[in-house]
């Protein structure tokens, strides 16, 4: 049984994460930390998913929390990624990060501290989504630079980051079906007299509102025609069972940084 230990886990994705744990053959609740002055601090973190109560208190003393757990399943902020990775780094433990809003200095610390750790990192957890990555970097590959290529992402209102960690993997995989560096041909965002699309660029489309939990579209348009390639996630388990399994699929795997390709066999 894998001892897992959920940052977060008094919100959404901390309390998804706790009940995939309950369900997935194999993973068991070890700890659950949140930062001091969180409300939940003292409460039982089952009995606050909607489970029955175990017995496992949520805590802020990160010492203790983490001595004898084998796992981290982190989905909150990349300073405190990068903290706990070093946590990782120091005890052999496997981290599992579902983090976004990453900077390229931040994910260039992030990948020195795989000494000791196993860190899986991915900007989406979710199997379709991983799958349409795929299906992007092919459908790039396949299609004249004429198709213009567009990716929308659509989330809650609360929601920091923009775009998407999911929307930027998209465009990642469509860049490197192109064959070309995403930075250097990415449209992040179009206001006032903008003058005509520039041809071979990636463009990206935020939207944010209500309770959307994450929809995401990729859209080639050429002459005529469009092509677009879709996900959308009905419910936050997706991305805490995505986060298990990678978390057991790490367990005996060599020190490193992985992504949820590596874990799929994509």
């Amino acid at each position: 049984m894998q001892k897992i230990t959920v940052l977060g886990a008094s919100g959404r994705m901390g309390q998804a994460n706790i009940r995939a744990i309950a369900q997935i053959d194999g993973a068991g609740l070890f700890s659950a930390l949140e930062r001091e002055g969180i409300d939940a601090i003292g409460k039982d973190a089952r009995a606050l998913a909607g489970l029955e109560p175990s017995g496992v208190l949520i805590t802020s003393d990160v010492d203790a929390a983490l001595e004898g757990s084998d796992a981290i399943i982190d989905f909150t902020a990349p300073q405190v990624s990068i903290d706990y990775a070093k946590k990782a780094h120091e005890l052999g433990l496997v981290h599992v990060i579902g983090t976004t809003g990453w900077t390229a200095e931040e994910d260039a610390e992030l990948a020195a501290l795989t000494g000791k750790g196993r860190l899986v990192k991915a900007g989406n957890m979710s199997l379709g989504v991983n799958l349409l990555m795929g299906l992007v970097k092919k459908a790039a590959a396949a299609l004249p630079v004429d198709f213009d290529i567009e990716i929308l992402d659509m989330h809650h209102r609360m929601k920091v980051d923009a775009p998407s960690g999911t929307a930027l993997m998209l465009g990642e995989a469509a860049a490197e079906g192109r064959q070309i560096n995403l930075a250097a041909n990415a449209v992040r965002s179009r206001d006032g007299i903008t003058g005509a699309r520039t041809p071979g660029t990636i463009g990206f489309a935020a939207l944010r509102g209500g309770t959307v939990i994450g929809d995401h579209s990729v859209i080639f348009a050429g002459s005529n025609e469009r092509i677009e390639l879709s996900h959308m996630a009905q419910d936050r388990s997706i991305f805490a069972n995505g986060a298990v399994y990678a978390s057991l699929w790490a367990q005996d795997k060599a020190p490193g940084l992985y992504s949820m390709a590596d874990v799929l066999g994509l």
